[in-house]
Formats: C-alpha cells, sequence, structure tokens
C-alpha cells in the first residue's frame, strides 16, 4: 500500500472505524488508481526528458550545418594563396680587361635594376668566391639564379653552375655572350641557357653544349655573319639587353618544367637580320594545305628560322599532321599564337 493510501485509511479509521471495516475493497482499488496514476506521471516525465534531450532547440533547428541541403549550400573554403617566387637575383661578369672592354656587363646590370630587380657585376677573375656568394644567398633567400657573363665571363658563369650543380642547386638562367673557348658544357641544373657568340673569333667563339642528359631550355645563335657585330661589342647590343631584361622579369611567372620535352634551337642568325632570343622550340602540327611561309606568318616568326629548325622540309610538301618545330619565348605571347583568321568583308549591294 502507498503513502497515500496508507494515510486515508487512517483518516478514514479515526473518524469512523465502522467505515474503515465496511469499504477495504474500495480502499483498495483506490490505492492501485493512485499507484497507476504515479508510473503514469513518472513514465511521461522520462519521456519528455527523453525527447527534449534528443529534439534540438530553436536555435539548433535554425543552423544550416543541422541538415544536408543547409550543409551542400556552405560555399567551399577558398584556395590557399601561392606564395609567389622571391624576385631573380642577377650575376654579371665582365671578361679580360672587363672595366675597358666588357662595359655592357655594367649597362645591363643598371637596366635590369632599373626593372626592379637585384643585379650585381664582377671581374671573372672572383668566380670561385662568387660561387660561394651565390650558394649562401640561395640558401637564405631563394628566388632565381641568373648568370650572365662576356668572354671569360661566360666561362665564369657556367663554372659557377656546374659548382652550384654539385649541390643540388637549381640555376634558372645562364646567358654566355662569345664565351671563351674553354667553356665547358652546360651542366643538368641549369633549366634555362642561351649562348649568343661569334665562332669564327679567336677571343671568344665558345660553341657550348649542353652535357648530355640535359633537358632543360637551350638556344644557340651564331652571329659570325654579322660583319657589324665583334667581341668587343657584341655585349652591348641594346635589343639584345631589352629583351634579357624582359626574360629575367619573366622567370618568376614561368615553371622551368611547363615544356616535358623542350626542343633545343641551334641558329645561325643572317646579316641584317635582328636576333630575337628565343628560349627553346616545341613541335606543333601541320593544319591541312599549309605551306612553311603560312605557318611563318601565322605564328609569326622568321621564315629562315623555321627553315634552320625543319632542315630539308622546305623543298617538299607538308603533310597534315606532320610536326615541325617551332621556336619559342619564354611565356606564351602573341609572337607564339596562330593568328586568328579576319572575318569575311561584308560585302553591301
Amino acid at each position: 500500500m502507498t503513502g497515500v493510501a496508507q494515510i486515508a485509511r487512517r483518516r478514514l479509521d479515526a473518524a469512523n472505524p465502522a467505515a474503515g471495516r465496511r469499504l477495504p475493497a474500495l480502499l483498495l482499488t483506490a490505492t492501485f488508481l493512485l499507484a497507476g496514476l504515479a508510473a503514469s506521471s513518472n513514465s511521461l516525465a522520462a519521456q519528455s526528458g527523453a525527447a527534449s534531450a534528443s529534439a534540438p532547440t530553436r536555435s539548433a533547428k535554425a543552423s544550416p550545418a543541422s541538415t544536408p541541403a543547409a550543409i551542400r549550400a556552405v560555399p567551399p573554403p577558398p584556395p590557399e594563396a601561392t606564395q609567389p617566387l622571391p624576385p631573380p637575383r642577377v650575376y654579371l661578369f665582365r671578361g679580360a680587361l672587363g672595366p675597358l672592354f666588357s662595359t655592357g656587363m655594367d649597362r645591363l646590370a643598371e637596366k635590369i635594376e632599373k626593372a626592379g630587380f637585384w643585379a650585381s657585376v664582377y671581374e671573372f677573375t672572383l668566380c670561385d668566391l662568387i660561387a660561394l656568394q651565390v650558394a649562401k644567398n640561395y640558401r637564405q633567400e631563394g628566388g632565381p639564379i641568373v648568370l650572365i657573363g662576356h668572354s671569360m665571363g661566360g666561362l665564369c658563369s657556367v663554372r659557377i653552375a656546374i659548382t652550384l650543380q654539385e649541390q643540388n642547386i637549381p640555376v634558372a638562367l645562364v646567358v654566355t655572350v662569345d664565351p671563351a673557348h674553354a667553356t665547358k658544357s652546360v651542366p643538368p641544373n641549369v633549366q634555362r641557357f642561351i649562348n649568343l657568340f661569334l665562332s669564327d673569333n679567336i677571343l671568344g667563339g665558345g660553341d657550348v653544349k649542353p652535357e648530355p642528359g640535359f633537358r632543360g631550355h637551350y638556344a644557340s645563335f651564331d652571329m659570325k655573319d654579322h660583319d657589324e657585330v665583334t667581341h668587343i661589342n657584341i655585349d652591348k647590343m641594346e635589343d639584345v639587353h631589352a629583351q634579357l631584361v624582359t626574360m629575367i622579369s619573366q622567370l618568376s611567372q614561368t615553371s622551368a618544367t611547363a615544356d616535358v620535352d623542350p626542343v633545343q634551337l641551334r641558329y645561325l642568325v643572317p646579316p641584317k637580320t635582328s636576333v630575337e632570343l628565343w628560349d627553346s622550340g616545341t613541335s606543333v602540327a601541320v593544319r591541312p594545305g599549309e605551306t612553311l611561309d603560312q605557318i611563318a606568318a601565322n605564328y609569326r616568326v622568321p621564315l629562315w628560322a623555321l627553315q634552320q629548325s625543319n632542315r630539308g622540309l622546305a623543298a617538299q610538301p607538308l603533310i597534315p599532321g606532320q610536326r615541325i618545330i617551332l621556336p619559342r619565348h619564354l611565356l606564351p605571347q602573341a609572337a607564339n599564337q596562330p593568328a586568328s583568321p579576319q572575318p569575311e568583308a561584308v560585302v553591301r549591294r
């Protein structure tokens, strides 16, 4: 019997003992009813507590993370910003009697600095000492390494590249300007190499070639047919300076591995023709009906360059789908893209 029933029974007995004796069945029935009501109340309270624990609050229902549709509506986080490469550091080297005969390196350094890049000029006799400084600067600051040299300074530039190869340090660009004949081959850590030289000159004339296994960009320009160019003034060509400054400014914007297998270029620049410092060659497919003349016009490259890059093709018709070598610049430019077809003129009648 519950506590409530016991209290009721005692009160009834105290008020009327006879009534207590006459109503045992009724009281027992009331006791069971009260017990049932108490159990029902406890059950409802438990269910209400469980429901309040499992059901989300009004603020939770309003949260966009509570439903799959809302989750899909949340925009993805923005991609992490790509850290730009540090600017290149340019090391230039004079040849023998540099302050007298290699002043083009000083002029080029001034133009590079005006373009906003670090540049410094050295004598080739300090080659090994500067190699240590180049490696130290790279480890501390990173950034593309550019080595440019005239005459013995060209030999020094390749020599420093070889030293850096032994330390697994990449070199972004090496430019040799009529380097000495004793200049060694280009090591594989050089990503881009340009040689501008006079093959018949005894003071320079270094026909520098890449080592076996070289996979970088390579371009060689022999200026021997240009009577106006000598070993003393080849480092002072204004158009070459302008192109080199442009190339240096593009180094931090271009991946050295953009081309899986760049084609090496070797040109004998015709007389009375300005030199265009292409970076390397790339293979393109011939379209139906095209000739070398049309391809040269479409891609805005000299016909002589196409003919030298594709020996023997000028004497026979091209086959659609045939691959030919096209010179290219460091970055894709308008000069490397085929000209867009002009719309047909509207004839008014």
